[in-house]
């Protein structure tokens, strides 16, 4: 094969068969497979083509909202817009990788939601190790309420924000839908919605009280208290925003945790609803704005807010 990506690819699939059959228990070889997965989809990240993104669009980077380097966001807007609802997009990456200028976290989502009047934004935030899942969230925050004070400048509304997580993005998005705490303590504004994308760690507590990688060891410890602090379920109070959890029903827990989640949210009195989707956790990222039934799904969200 002359293109490297396509045979590190094709490499990565290979391996990831042979180790995915070498584990006797189904429930551990989903799991490995899942890691397996995200490692190739991070493989495939790259930053977006400036010369890609719509000729209508203008864009503002690097927009500092505090001292560190991480602590930064980018504006996508159409030209002319006024009083315009802003897309907040908060990417993935286990809590330790990941970038806001990725083609999967914005191409898309860009192209698509720019030519319906959105302003799109996306936000680098500090990871692991130098800061934890709940101050990651409390950066979010941060970021949200400085997107939100000069919204002006790129024809934003404050008032009409809605967040957009993937995987370790959307934990983060569900913890500061869940209670108005965390935006309220940095300044912002509340948001209308959050749009959860695929993430398993919606109900902390019980998962890392259940069999689970090694990676969520490293984001949340041993400490119940903490799992309670940063675990959208524990957290959801009433009144609060409406939630849309999609979830890949190919993986062993995300729809799960979205059901649950959906559920308590709606006891409490919320709307929210579960959204699961054929489609692998990469491609629920990196496919949203495409058109699809999906897209469309995440549309009708979007408009009822």
């Amino acid at each position: 094969m002359r293109n490297p990506s396509v045979w590190l690819a094709a490499f990565c699939v290979a391996v990831g068969i042979a180790a995915t059959a070498a584990v006797p228990d189904a429930a551990a070889r989903g799991r490995v497979g899942e890691r397996l997965a995200e490692r190739m989809a991070l493989r495939r990240t790259l930053p977006v083509d400036p010369a890609a993104l719509p000729a209508n669009v203008r864009v503002w980077r690097e927009r500092a909202y505090g001292s560190d380097p991480a602590q930064r966001y980018d504006v996508y807007a159409p030209r002319g817009a006024t009083h315009a609802p802003t897309l907040f997009l908060v990417h993935g990456g286990g809590w330790k990788r990941g970038d806001k200028a990725a083609a999967n976290v914005v191409a898309a989502k860009v192209e698509h939601w720019t030519a319906q009047g959105y302003v799109v934004i996306s936000a680098n935030y500090r990871m692991l190790p130098a800061a934890d899942p709940l101050l990651q969230a409390r950066d979010v925050a941060a970021a949200v309420a400085a997107a939100q004070r000069d919204s002006a400048q790129w024809g934003g509304d404050a008032g009409r924000f809605v967040l957009m997580g993937h995987s370790a993005g959307a934990h983060l998005s569900a913890l500061l839908a869940a209670s108005p705490d965390l935006l309220a303590q940095a300044n912002a504004r509340p948001v209308r919605g959050a749009v959860l994308l695929d993430s398993a760690m919606l109900d902390t507590a019980r998962l890392m009280a259940a069999s689970h990688g090694r990676l969520y060891d490293e984001a949340f410890g041993d400490d119940p208290a903490y799992w309670r602090a940063t675990s959208p379920y524990a957290q959801l109070r009433a009144p609060g925003v409406p939630l849309l959890a999609v979830c890949s029903s190919r993986r062993i827990e995300s729809c799960a945790q979205a059901r649950d989640f959906v559920a308590h949210a709606t006891r409490l009195g919320r709307r929210a609803q579960a959204s699961p989707q054929a489609l692998s956790h990469g491609a629920i990222n990196a496919e949203l704005g495409q058109p699809s039934a999906y897209t469309a799904t995440v549309d009708r969200f979007l408009r009822s807010l």
